[in-house]
């Protein structure tokens, strides 16, 4: 599956101004690399609300992200020598949520700071 990323607001105002001045759809649609029910899309949308604004693709909001963004500062600070399967306990049962480690590591790596990221326990010198 391919992931696809919004046009630029500069390339719909490029595109809805080449219309604006005459040019053919069809040239216009071969000339960005828009397909016409795109800029079909865009003329609506700009006669409709006046403008061509990127709009978030409206889902689902992230329960557990949410819960885990909030908590997981708190916690690397009281418990910084954790494994990542550790923090993913400590998490499950104080919220009751389930989480991966990769979850738990791209959390981690997300926040401000350099937090380092134990994957597993190391053994300790005699």
């Amino acid at each position: 599956m391919v992931s696809m990323n919004a046009y630029s607001k500069d390339l719909r105002l490029k595109v809805l101004s080449a219309i604006d001045r005459g040019i053919p759809r069809k040239e216009v649609s071969d000339l960005f690399g828009v397909s016409l029910s795109t800029i079909k899309r865009w003329l609506k949308r700009r006669r409709q609300t006046g403008d061509v604004n990127i709009r978030k693709i409206p889902g689902r909001p992230s329960v557990k992200g949410k819960a885990l963004r909030q908590w997981l500062p708190s916690q690397l600070k009281s418990n910084p020598d954790l494994t990542l399967s550790e923090h993913c306990e400590a998490f499950e049962d104080e919220t009751g949520m389930e989480v991966s480690e990769a979850t738990m590591s791209r959390n981690i790596a997300r926040l401000p700071g350099e937090w380092p990221l134990k994957k597993t326990r190391t053994a300790k010198p005699a």
